[in-house]
């Protein structure tokens, strides 16, 4: 795979939504909300669930939680675990491919530090490794920050923007919509990286979503789900990501130079990339 408003008014281009009369209520400017977060030493715990489904009983499915850290120009480094699950039929094709790796996805979670342009692991999948080379993790180059959610980045302004923009409903802050996949991916660099820029037009390629909003505007939770094309078939992909501790004070460390090895020094006991669907 290649790496959703009644009461809503738009000025200076951010959406500031309502979900009861304006008199009534204070409007929410969530993308205002979102850059009054980027700032460095605050961050948000996020718990998220995707699931790719790429034929009738082959499956994926991948958990991720810890914690996002900002910066200037919004999030900029995370700690999170990384579990990927694979149901039963899914289970025997990989171990068939790639034994290995599939049994040590299987033995537990990876814990992975990032931050723009270079990620550090640790757990089951690294460990033979990190034991012959004394080291605590391997330092993994040109890999992306995961997004919170496999389908819409919802911490990058940009994207959020636009989704407020596709907008079809609004009720109790939730904010529902749907946007096509070839649009999404002109404005979500991690969309266009993990699904491509290029689809063709048709009754799959469209990305339908519900964005929940807490009462200063800022997400809380967001759902997604799409049928998107994937070589000469189509891939369902399901993502839920729930968002909390807004503004909590917390910087993500990345690990001591002599605490890590670069994957080119062990390339031959580690996966050529980080495995999963976030990175």
């Amino acid at each position: 795979m290649k790496r959703t408003i009644v009461g809503v008014a738009v000025a200076v281009g951010v959406a500031q939504l309502t979900a009861v009369p304006a008199h009534a209520a204070p409007k929410l400017d969530p993308v205002n909300a979102l850059r009054a977060e980027s700032v460095r030493g605050k961050a948000v715990n996020f718990r998220s669930t995707a699931k790719v489904t790429y034929a009738r009983g082959l499956s994926a499915t991948s958990d991720v939680e810890g914690t996002i850290g900002f910066g200037p120009r919004g999030a900029a480094a995370s700690d999170v675990t990384h579990s990927l699950r694979y149901s039963a039929d899914m289970l025997r094709r990989m171990r068939k491919q790639r034994p290995a790796e599939t049994d040590a996805l299987q033995a537990g979670p990876i814990e992975v530090i990032s931050t723009r342009g270079v990620s550090y692991v640790a757990g089951p999948l690294v460990g033979q490794a990190l034991l012959s080379s004394d080291a605590d993790w391997v330092r993994y180059r040109r890999a992306d920050l995961p997004p919170s959610n496999l389908l819409l980045d919802v911490l990058d302004p940009a994207t959020l923007r636009t989704l407020l923009r596709h907008r079809t409903s609004v009720r109790d802050r939730t904010v529902s919509g749907s946007i096509k996949a070839a649009e999404l991916a002109t404005v979500s660099k991690s969309f266009a990286t993990r699904f491509g820029t290029r689809f063709k037009s048709g009754r799959h390629g469209t990305v339908s979503y519900a964005l929940r909003l807490n009462p200063a505007g800022l997400v809380e939770r967001a759902t997604a789900k799409a049928v998107l094309p994937y070589a000469d078939a189509t891939v369902a992909v399901e993502s839920d990501t729930r968002f909390s501790a807004w503004g909590r004070e917390a910087t993500v460390h990345l690990p001591l130079e002599g605490d890590a090895v670069d994957r080119e020094q062990v390339v031959d006991a580690v996966p050529a990339r980080i495995p999963g669907f976030w990175y």
